[in-house]
């Protein structure tokens, strides 16, 4: 939303907090977030308000305009949403820290491979021959599922194919990526189980 400049209000819930469910129980009865709340609708489930906000916003680009882009574009959407738990487990989404590059073991370097062969193709097939760096030519929903695994393979220091990398770049060079981790780097509560690594080769938090 905020880099296709569809206005909203965020409303920012710890998960951790002791009243978690009583604040969310506010906007709807389940157990999970990010919820979009417009008027007297209300969605969950990132995919789900990705293709409500297709639905309520026809002239934005949120899904590619040409059919088979979009196929693939929801496809490989739908697979971020439900997989990569490996990658997932072993790299949590970390912005306030950078961490030198180690073996992550074989199942995280499975979904590693597999993510940059969806980039390859994705880049290959519809975004080579466009004047937008990202994964169909103009940025679109696609690009913001898998801006967490763009974070992943930065703040690990995962190798990946040039053309991945400046992928990864283009992702994490846009206004409104910026706009996000500088918020995520005000928050000062550190969770631990995200700390997976002992001592990182630089701490973004210090120098904000």
């Amino acid at each position: 939303m905020r880099a296709l400049g569809i206005p909203f209000t965020e409303r920012l819930i710890r998960l951790d907090a002791s009243d978690f469910k009583t604040q969310l129980a506010t906007v709807y009865d389940g157990s999970t977030v990010p919820v979009l709340v417009d008027g007297d609708t209300v969605v969950w489930e990132s995919l789900a308000i990705v293709e409500y906000l297709a639905e309520r916003f026809p002239d934005l680009n949120i899904w590619p305009q040409q059919q088979e882009a979009r196929a693939m574009a929801r496809a490989i959407s739908a697979e971020m949403h439900a997989g990569f738990s490996a990658l997932r487990s072993a790299c949590p989404m970390n912005l306030g820290k950078r961490y030198s590059s180690r073996d992550r073991g074989d199942d995280c370097a499975a979904d590693v491979s597999r993510v940059c062969s969806l980039w390859q193709k994705a880049r290959e097939a519809f975004g080579e021959n466009s004047d937008h760096p990202y994964l169909f030519g103009p940025f679109c929903a696609a690009d913001a599922m898998y801006a967490p695994v763009v974070t992943r393979l930065d703040t690990y220091s995962i190798e990946v194919p040039d053309g991945v990398r400046a992928y990864m770049d283009a992702i994490l060079g846009s206004e409104a990526f910026a706009d996000w981790r500088n918020s995520a780097l005000l928050e000062p509560w550190v969770f631990d189980e995200d700390e997976v690594d002992e001592v990182p080769i630089q701490n973004l938090r210090s120098t904000r």
